[in-house]
């Protein structure tokens, strides 16, 4: 099931590839814009942890920007939680400025999580909001649910972020963040973890290629559906915007 989940989500990848160029849009006065994103990738990480077990994952989304800053999108990505539970598809709307001309970004909004696979009382789907301020190459975003995977569990997670421009065409990434959850009480687990990135990337031939080392200090492990899913690693990727 999972194998032709992934052979079909990998066959409309190459579609939307090959077509890119003829699906963005934006209006005559400038005001609306929309905007699409399609890769393949050697994992699927989030916060340091591998989503699909070790595997390759197909993501997209499509998203709407208006110049007031307020946007809206839809992302989607394969998954490996159970045999039921091999989607996810994540909706989204905030808003996104500057204070004046200071230089100082900021950006809050709301996501929801959602598991096509998981029903009714099982259901893992969840609401999560955010606030983030940026300036210059760094960045700051604080995440927060009440309710993560429908458990009624409290989770907060800190984003530090760092990007820059270097020579040659490629782009330096990397962040830092920390998990503080609520899920692991009444456990002997920890209840919180850090995991850290670094990456570069390079547009090349109208795609771009990225490679990134990623991972979790050595309590990412009570976080993961299996310890391996916590290990670093390397993920690699190529990716379109359009």
């Amino acid at each position: 099931m999972k194998f032709k989940t992934l052979s079909a989500m990998c066959l409309a990848a190459t579609t939307v590839l090959a077509t890119s160029s003829a699906m963005a849009w934006e209006s005559e006065d400038g005001a609306h814009s929309t905007s699409a994103n399609i890769g393949l990738f050697s994992d699927y990480i989030f916060r340091g942890i591998s989503f699909t077990d070790d595997k390759p994952a197909i993501q997209g989304g499509f998203d709407y920007a208006h110049t007031s800053g307020f946007y809206a999108g839809t992302w989607a990505s394969n998954l490996s939680i159970d045999e039921e539970t091999n989607i996810e598809i994540d909706i989204y709307a905030g808003f996104a400025n500057e204070f004046g001309e200071s230089g100082i970004g900021y950006d809050v909004g709301a996501l929801r999580y959602m598991y096509p696979g998981s029903r009714g009382s099982d259901s893992l789907d969840y609401n999560e909001y955010y606030a983030g301020l940026s300036y210059s190459y760094f960045s700051a975003t604080v995440f927060y649910t009440n309710d993560w995977g429908n458990t009624g569990e409290d989770e907060i997670y800190y984003k530090l972020g760092f990007d820059y421009d270097l020579p040659y065409g490629l782009a330096l990434s990397a962040h830092y963040g920390y998990t503080d959850s609520d899920r692991n009480t009444g456990t002997d687990l920890d209840d919180s973890y850090t995991d850290y990135s670094i990456g570069l990337t390079k547009s090349f031939v109208g795609l771009d290629w990225s490679v990134a080392y990623v991972g979790t200090d050595s309590d990412g492990k009570d976080f993961a559906a299996s310890r391996s899913n916590a290990d670093d690693r390397f993920v690699v990727s190529v990716s379109s915007s359009f």
